[in-house]
């Protein structure tokens, strides 16, 4: 049996579906990804084929809605498709579910999946550009979503969004909600909590992603208590939404946030940290939340979709409102003048992410849907 994985960014490949494509590889399944920017010189391509991956590069841009560049795009993964012949396609993010979903029925693939890992930038905030935006991407999905078998979503609230939004129809149901990506816990060991708190945030520079008001809690809480460290691990992106170079260079100026750029590895951060924080407007299931929470950190998040799934308020860390400062500021207080919180609360985190997120029972949970275990 075949399956082709369609991904519209290479690094997520390995990064949130390499224990997925093992799982689909150990079912005996001849496994075949396609993403943009994978040239025969790719590390990333390298390592997905030493993998057990049969690799294709597709044109397929993240960002902007060119018709003709997207209806190109179709047809790149139609002729890919009809040259593979899949038994299974399985497209994650907007285009490569739009886009992938339609080329795979044109190709009569027999058994068709969508992954929603999160909503975006259309589905977020306000203004005459998203709205646009937020009609075009809902109608594409729509169309897109009628011709899969089944849909995952990694929160109940996307999934009964797209229902109420009518880009599901309720009497029509074939979604089924799964525990984020999942962690592979056996990878991420619980770390020794440094002597002095310390807060850490990983994410794409966007506004939506809470890193604006991460920063000005830094801000807030230094002054009280100018021995605390904040960390931000990250990087600038094209999206519309994310967050200038010019206002990065103030935050690093301030000296109240210590950036430290992409890293492909982030376990040595979190293991210098106390604390999580992700103050995101909505998120599918944050794998860095997951990540953290299987190093037994606990975890400061907003009390939005995908995020107040990793979190039992009180419990395993706090929830506040989303662009709440203030709230974002009580939260870190009370771990830094309450600090057996972080011990207590990290054992916990440490538990659910074993019981709830464990990558294993994620993935075993989608293949039995799909019918592939």
């Amino acid at each position: 049996m075949k399956l082709l994985l369609i991904a519209g960014y290479p690094d997520s490949l390995l990064n949130f579906r390499g224990q997925l494509l093992k799982a689909m590889l150990a079912e005996g399944m001849e496994v075949h990804v396609a993403s943009p920017d994978l040239p025969a010189n790719s590390l990333i391509r390298q390592m997905l084929e030493v993998l057990g991956a049969q690799v294709h590069e597709v044109p397929l841009s993240r960002t902007g809605m060119n018709p003709v560049v997207d209806l190109s795009s179709i047809y790149a993964l139609w002729r890919l498709i009809r040259r593979i012949r899949p038994d299974y396609t399985l497209g994650y993010t907007i285009k490569p579910v739009i886009y992938g979903s339609l080329a795979a029925w044109i190709a009569r693939v027999p058994k068709r999946f969508a992954l929603i890992t999160g909503l975006g930038y259309a589905f977020q905030g306000v203004g005459s550009e998203r709205s646009w935006l937020k009609i075009i991407v809902q109608n594409l999905y729509r169309l897109a979503l009628s011709k899969v078998h089944t849909v995952f979503f990694q929160n109940p609230d996307d999934e009964s969004l797209f229902y109420s939004l009518g880009i599901m129809q309720k009497e029509k149901k074939k979604s089924v909600v799964v525990n984020g990506s999942g962690v592979d816990v056996s990878g991420f060991d619980v770390a020794p909590l440094p002597q002095t708190p310390r807060f850490l945030l990983i994410a794409r520079l966007l506004g939506d992603k809470g890193v604006r008001e991460y920063t000005r809690a830094a801000t807030v809480v230094r002054q009280q208590h100018p021995e605390v460290q904040f960390g931000l691990v990250g990087w600038l992106d094209d999206n519309p939404d994310a967050i200038s170079e010019s206002e990065l260079q103030i935050w690093v100026e301030t000296g109240d946030v210590k950036f430290y750029g992409r890293l492909d590895d982030v376990k040595p951060k979190i293991t210098e940290s106390s604390i999580y924080v992700l103050p995101s407007y909505r998120e599918g299931t944050p794998r860095t939340v997951l990540e953290a929470m299987a190093m037994g950190r606990p975890i400061i998040t907003t009390d939005a979709p995908g995020c107040r799934e990793t979190v039992i308020d009180g419990y395993n860390g706090f929830l506040v409102p989303v662009k709440a400062v203030d709230e974002l500021v009580l939260a870190m207080l009370r771990f830094i003048e309450k600090p057996e919180l972080i011990s207590q609360m990290g054992i916990r985190s440490r538990q659910i992410a074993e019981e709830k997120y464990d990558v294993e029972k994620v993935n075993g949970h989608m293949l039995r849907e799909m019918g592939i275990k």
